[in-house]
């Protein structure tokens, strides 16, 4: 019961996602063009990037559960104004800037405050049931931007109809949290800048990270070609969109609810392990180019990709406890990943390598798999 305001909080993770299948009704009120379009997007990646070191630091310091009301309270504020009016395009912005710092300070806080509130060996099986939570919020807050507007009292609001409803349950999380007792693992000395970025220093702890860097990076590379590459491949547009990221994404959803109850048998180790395995292999089926065995790719990376974030944060974080934050601050800074390396897979796929660009996701989870067989410090270490 104690772990269930902190799996609202995740669910509230998701509602950043909403913001690129908003794009398209914000760009024809705006009259602002496709790259203008995709700031909403990129004003989240930009303050994971800028604020997920900060944040771990500020957890460290004033602890993980007052960052987590604050940042649902910095959402609460950006999903707010947009309710109460129509706002100026660079209002907007701002707002979904702010939505993204709250968003960050979720995942900074959330994802090390869940060892917290789980019994003794149940982090890892936790926090990958959490991401699933995660993922419905993700698949929930895209089809409400569209379902409010069916509602008669949100009709008149348009796109702006889903900001009351997300303002509503930011309200219940923040007040369930605040309900909720916590003992948290504290560092002995508040860390700094330095101290925070000189983790990286470590072998175990940098390769996490640029793990954790190319795993976002992969799977925005699915979501964003998948669905032209198996068009590509000669489906039809119907089946290319029924195959494409809508499966590949209730995949993942689906996976991690499934990894929750896997590591009931499972260490955490092999999960990392097998899941890298399958992801890798799946991504190396893209590169056929056959569209009857892309179905079989997609269904390989969706459980594949599915449980590399909760199992390597985890796996990580137990290496050395008491950084949880400085370490959950950088990988979530890793997140970042999501912006960069599907330039990579875009530039192949402009210079002609059609399926062959699949590469790209194929040779991050190679990495992963390369350092799932590495030994850490603790048997449960990376």
């Amino acid at each position: 019961m104690r772990i269930i305001p902190i799996l609202l909080t995740f669910f509230l993770m998701g509602l950043a996602d909403a913001m690129g299948p908003m794009s398209d009704a914000v760009q024809k009120q705006y009259h602002i063009s496709n790259v203008m379009s995709t700031l909403l997007s990129f004003f989240v990646f930009i303050a994971f990037a800028a604020f997920s070191v900060p944040g771990g630091l500020l957890a460290a310091r004033i602890g993980k559960k007052k960052l987590l009301l604050l940042g649902l309270g910095l959402n609460a504020i950006a999903l707010l104004i947009p309710s109460l009016q129509a706002p100026s395009f660079a209002v907007l912005l701002a707002c979904i800037f702010l939505l993204g710092v709250g968003t960050t300070f979720l995942q900074v806080s959330g994802n090390p405050i869940m060892r917290d509130v789980s019994a003794k060996g149940t982090y890892s099986r936790n926090l990958a049931f959490a991401q699933g939570i995660k993922g419905l919020g993700s698949t929930a807050s895209t089809y409400l931007v569209t379902a409010v507007t069916a509602i008669a009292i949100f009709q008149g609001m348009g796109w702006r109809g889903a900001f009351p409803v997300f303002f509503v349950l930011m309200a219940v999380a923040f007040v369930s949290v605040a309900m909720l007792r916590i003992e948290e693992t504290k560092p002995d000395v508040p860390p700094s800048i330095g101290s925070s970025l000189g983790l990286l220093k470590d072998p175990t702890f940098f390769l996490a990270v640029f793990g954790i860097f190319l795993y976002v990076g992969a799977e925005s590379s699915m979501g964003r070609f998948l669905f032209p590459a198996l068009k590509n491949m000669g489906m039809d547009e119907t089946t290319a969109r029924n195959f494409g990221p809508a499966l590949f994404f209730l995949l993942l959803t689906i996976g991690r609810l499934l990894g929750s109850a896997v590591l009931m048998v499972m260490t955490p180790r092999t999960c990392f392990r097998l899941s890298a395995l399958l992801g890798m292999v799946g991504a190396g089926i893209m590169m056929t180019g056959s569209a009857s065995l892309a179905i079989v790719g997609v269904f390989a990376t969706g459980f594949g990709f599915a449980n590399i974030w909760p199992m390597l944060f985890s796996i990580t974080v137990e290496e050395k406890p008491e950084c949880a934050n400085e370490l959950s601050g950088l990988m979530c800074m890793a997140i970042s990943g999501g912006a960069i390396v599907p330039l990579v897979m875009g530039a192949l796929l402009d210079a002609g390598m059609k399926s062959f660009a699949f590469v790209v996701p194929a040779a991050c989870f190679a990495y992963l798999f390369l350092i799932s067989l590495r030994d850490g410090r603790k048997a449960a270490g990376i």
